[in-house]
């Protein structure tokens, strides 16, 4: 090629686009991990209806990485929020580190929460494997425990373009809908309780969701499932 090209200008010296390096991240794998997690853990508690700041959600990888840093403490990651129609309904988000998950790790978090009477349930969020003697351990929690691996969390799977929208019935709604069609729960189609999406709300069974479907090609239509 002769001469010399200018930086962001092609051979004919036309200004092209910023450099693609510009958009490499050079922060912290981890850091971005923990970044990306997180927003997800909080869209995924206000989604079951606990009271979630906006700027906790909104918060970009900079601001989190001057509040938290390129090697993020798990210990200041925990945090905790109340339902917004229920102020005695809390709930506990907390960070394992990379090791595998014992016994001590769990016996050791549950001595550190506070209030655990006033806590109705508990998500923790793992990066490594858990021994069956931690999860038989966790069994004796006297609330609800969730367990989550990061990698699962790096981006929330109700936003996906494919996935219809979920709608978890209240207990007044779903008595309602078998009401209107006179049919018992168990003839409902069913959904694991193991399903991403039952995870993602935190289902429990006998719980109903209404799934609306939309596309280009077919007409939107709905349906029910029940957790079992």
């Amino acid at each position: 090629m002769e001469g010399d090209v200018e930086a962001n200008g092609d051979a004919n010296g036309e200004i092209l686009g910023p450099c693609l390096t510009g958009y490499v991240d050079d922060g912290s794998p981890e850091s971005h991990r923990y970044y990306l997690s997180r927003r997800t853990v909080l869209e995924m508690i206000r989604d079951r209806g606990y009271s979630v700041p906006s700027s906790e959600i909104d918060l970009s990888l900079q601001e989190f990485r001057a509040l938290h840093g390129q090697n993020p403490d798990v210990e200041r990651l925990r945090f905790s929020a109340t339902h917004r129609t229920d102020p005695s309904d809390r709930i506990m988000v907390i960070y394992c580190g990379p090791g595998i998950v014992k016994v001590n790790v769990i016996r050791g978090l549950h001595s550190q929460i506070a209030n655990k009477d006033t806590l109705n349930g508990l998500i923790l969020i793992t990066q490594n494997q858990i021994t069956s003697q931690a999860l038989k351990t966790m069994e004796l929690y006297p609330f609800k425990t969730e367990i989550f691996q990061i990698t699962d969390l790096l981006v929330n799977i109700t936003k996906h373009v494919l996935k219809p929208k979920h709608h978890v019935l209240t207990e007044q709604e779903k008595q309602k809908l078998l009401k209107k069609y006179n049919i018992e729960e168990n003839q409902l189609p069913r959904l694991s309780r193991k399903d991403a999406i039952a995870q993602y709300y935190g289902l429990e069974k006998g719980q109903v969701v209404k799934v609306t479907y939309t596309g280009d090609i077919t007409e939107s239509h709905v349906t029910y499932r029940c957790i079992w």
